[in-house]
């Protein structure tokens, strides 16, 4: 098993108004010198993305169209399928056979997939469709190792940012979002797509906020590894009145972070952003055992 992460803990400080702003996924080409990405024993070293289909190059050509037609309650839908095993890996996902389960029309099915897709769960198959990706609890566990050891230096670098106000006043935003999604004591099934869109914005920010176009390739290539982006949650795997001081301490957390940072504290705020994948992993049973199957 790999090692955790330490975890920083710490009590939620005072929060501003919402906002609806939206955090952009950096996707930034490596550039530089030419003798730049050569490793130590003089080979070199390829930073290039895979090589994509046909079928990938139309979707990316659509992708923002795409994106905005998702709906997230499908989508969210789909992805429990997945995680408890209805959808096995490797089983191509059939868009009518969704739908009827679901009871929805084909089309938010199918806006949906190539979504799960740039999440990691899901993976071309054939010339339009998609089947579940094979990959394991081992795999999104030391993922999920490496994701909060480079955002911990997102975090560094954007607590030693002169001009970090803009971005800690758009945390503290996001942070009210969450204080008003736990004010009530309990989470319910509804709050599920709230959570996730706040969670993937807070991450987000810090990851934009160092301004630092490698780093941030480098995030969200971890990211696609199945469970592992913040957005990805699943309220059914465990049971609400469980999984809700688990998600309140993952938000203390946040609380914690956005303070360090705010304080321009860099080591504080790189060792709790390190430790901050501990609630994300228990919230999806990767701590303690395996979600459903030992190979999900």
């Amino acid at each position: 098993m790999a090692r955790r992460c330490s975890i920083g803990s710490a009590e939620p400080a005072r929060s501003a108004g919402q906002s609806s702003t939206k955090a952009k996924t950096l996707r930034l080409p490596i550039s530089g010198d030419r003798n730049s990405d050569l490793g130590a024993s003089g080979h070199r070293l390829d930073f290039s993305p895979p090589a994509m289909s046909d079928g990938e190059r139309g979707e990316l050509s659509h992708g923002s169209n795409q994106e905005r037609r998702v709906d997230s309650r499908v989508a969210q839908r789909i992805r429990e399928l997945i995680v408890e095993g209805i959808l096995p890996p490797g089983k191509r996902v059939a868009e009518a056979a969704i739908a009827e389960r679901l009871g929805v029309s084909r089309t938010p099915v199918r806006n949906a997939l190539p979504a799960l897709a740039s999440e990691g769960l899901l993976e071309p198959a054939g010339k339009r469709g998609y089947a579940v990706r094979n990959f394991t609890v081992e795999d999104s566990y030391r993922a999920t190792e490496i994701r909060c050891v480079l955002e911990g230096y997102a975090a560094r670098e954007l607590a030693s940012r002169e001009d970090r106000g803009t971005i800690v006043e758009e945390l503290r935003d996001t942070l009210a979002q969450g204080d008003a999604i736990f004010a009530k004591g309990h989470v319910v099934k509804n709050d599920e797509n709230a959570y996730a869109d706040m969670n993937m914005r807070f991450h987000d920010l810090i990851v934009s906020g160092a301004q630092d176009p490698l780093l941030g390739d480098l995030i969200h290539r971890v990211y696609s590894v199945p469970f592992v982006a913040p957005n990805v949650v699943a309220f059914n795997r465990i049971p609400l009145d469980e999984i809700y001081p688990i998600l309140l301490s993952g938000h203390y957390q946040h609380h914690a972070i956005v303070d360090a940072i705010d304080g321009g504290q860099p080591d504080v705020a790189e060792s709790l952003m390190r430790g901050h994948s501990s609630p994300a992993r228990r919230s999806l049973g990767l701590e303690g055992g395996t979600p459903g199957e030992a190979n999900l």
